[in-house]
């Protein structure tokens, strides 16, 4: 009899056990759930602030603008339908990536573009243009530079398209969003891309990326190493390139604009 009770006593207690872990872990999920919640609504709000407080008359500045409104009404339909962290964590990225084109409107309008973002996942490897360059694709003259202009009124905050990474910048057109279309429209906008950031067009100019496990000032480029004055496109391809270890933007978001 005192086996029985034994055994009773020893079940009953596994099962007080298992019913404590099971709500300790529903509690722990939930805790993340609210919190991935706070810091997306936390960043939308600020996007939203500064979305509905800025305006300009300068075309960068206003194109900017008109990508960071896009994004806060994207990052706000991902939260009306977010249920889980990762779609909490996918709201809070539209809304950061909302608040680099805020910063690049406020650059184009000569006023402080305020404290530094949290990186974006989508631009880490990507780098950032650090000098003007200009090419001529198919009869089509396209720039890009590291600050706004009336031949570079389109901003990049940096990310990957059709699996190469572009470095952000300021470009004379939005050619990733022909890359990123279909048919013809693919192969003319990373056509552009070869040219803009290929090493066969002379200094990269860019900055904080590694280039084929290399860095950009010491690093091979797909196979090519890089020469003095340039880089030795001789040996590699654009097409079989890795780029990685870029940063853009970096630190916390600490403070309103």
């Amino acid at each position: 009899m005192k086996g029985v009770l034994l055994i009773l006593v020893i079940l009953t207690l596994a099962a007080v056990v298992i019913v404590v872990a099971q709500r300790s872990g529903q509690a722990r999920k939930q805790t993340q759930l609210e919190d991935a919640r706070a810091e997306a609504q936390r960043w939308y709000e600020r996007l939203g602030g500064q979305v509905m407080n800025l305006v300009s008359e300068d075309p960068a500045a206003r194109q900017a603008l008109s990508d960071a409104s896009e994004r806060y009404n994207a990052a706000g339909g991902q939260l009306q339908q977010a249920n889980s962290v990762r779609q909490y964590e996918l709201a809070r990225e539209s809304a950061l990536e909302g608040l680099t084109y805020v910063r690049a409107a406020r650059t184009a309008m000569g006023i402080d573009p305020g404290p530094e973002l949290p990186q974006l996942a989508g631009a880490r490897g990507t780098g950032k243009i650090t000098q003007e360059r200009e090419v001529t694709v198919q009869g089509h003259a396209y720039r890009a530079g590291p600050q706004p202009g009336a031949a570079t009124p389109y901003y990049y905050p940096g990310g990957h398209v059709q699996g190469r990474p572009v470095p952000a910048g300021w470009y004379s057109t939005p050619v990733w969003k022909t890359a990123l279309g279909a048919g013809a429209g693919v192969l003319g906008g990373m056509l552009i891309f070869d040219a803009l950031l290929s090493p066969g067009f002379g200094d990269m100019g860019f900055d904080g990326g590694d280039w084929g496990g290399g860095d950009v000032a010491g690093g091979d480029f797909g196979g090519g190493d890089q020469a003095a004055g340039g880089f030795d496109g001789g040996g590699g391809d654009w097409g079989g390139g890795d780029w990685g270890g870029g940063d853009f933007g970096g630190g916390d978001f600490g403070g309103d604009f």
